[in-house]
């Protein structure tokens, strides 16, 4: 599964875009660049990623978050000419380390910079997709100064398991700019792929959210178990499944585990 390469007519990727619906791998706006945010109170999902929830309540039914400390960081992409050519998002797997999603990497990406959310962003050294799964890894030069979120290979995830999304994309009212996070429930697990079901209790993935962790709780732990790759067409982000990759498969964790062997397994 490569972005919406693999199931183009029942998915669409999670790339930032102009639109409500994510319609198409490539096309995307200006990313954002400095979403405000607010002190962090109480706790919620958000704390799954490191941080705390703002003090509005609003990813889609998702909680926005304190950008202060979190690890789930702003993807910015830009392609040959310099322009910007949309975002995505990203989790810090090690102090130099992004996890995101490989169609954000693809096509006419030449460059990529980090913003963790508060700050300069930072410029990345290098970045690398998996030749067939829809995981890439992006190296940055310098500490990007987030604690890192482990990643779980210990299991799979189950079905029927509480999940925590989280994302810079949009929410239910198409509006982006601002990292979220959600509870969710893991409905479906293969080899290469988790899928959650969005219901009017849960929350979904949506445009912008690409690259963004799926994780569940091992250990009175919270780690990775999947990376947000997609979700289907279904007339928009609040219907049908979400698709994540699931980090654990062999081809993956060679791949992550070859770029970042500093990356912390759970």
């Amino acid at each position: 599964m490569m972005g919406c390469g693999r199931a183009a007519s029942t998915r669409v990727c999670c790339v930032a875009a102009t639109v409500w619906l994510c319609a198409a791998c490539g096309g995307s706006s200006s990313p954002p660049t400095s979403p405000s945010s607010t002190p962090p109170s109480g706790t919620s999902a958000c704390a799954a990623i490191g941080s705390a929830p703002s003090l509005s309540t609003a990813i889609v039914q998702g909680t926005p978050c304190s950008t202060a400390s979190a690890s789930v960081v702003l993807v910015n992409l830009r392609d040959q000419g310099g322009f910007p050519s949309g975002s995505c998002s990203g989790t810090v797997i090690a102090p130099r380390s992004v996890l995101t999603a490989a169609h954000c990497l693809a096509g006419d990406t030449a460059s990529v910079r980090v913003w963790p959310g508060t700050g300069a962003e930072i410029q990345a050294e290098s970045f690398r997709a998996h030749p067939t799964l829809d995981v890439g890894v992006i190296l940055t030069a310098q500490d990007i100064n987030r604690a890192p979120i482990r990643i779980l290979v210990s299991r799979d995830a189950r079905v029927g398991e509480q999940a925590v999304i989280g994302g810079w994309g949009l929410d239910e009212r198409g509006n982006g700019t601002t990292l979220r996070a959600g509870t969710t429930t893991i409905s479906a697990v293969s080899g290469t792929e988790l899928q959650t079901q969005f219901t009017t209790s849960t929350s979904s993935v949506c445009s912008g959210d690409s690259g963004g962790p799926v994780l569940v709780s091992e250990g009175g732990v919270w780690a990775i178990a999947g990376v947000t790759s997609a979700t289907a067409v279904g007339g928009s982000c609040a219907l049908g499944s979400s698709f994540f990759v699931n980090v654990r498969n062999a081809s993956v964790m060679s791949f992550v585990f070859g770029l970042v062997p500093n990356a912390i397994r759970q």
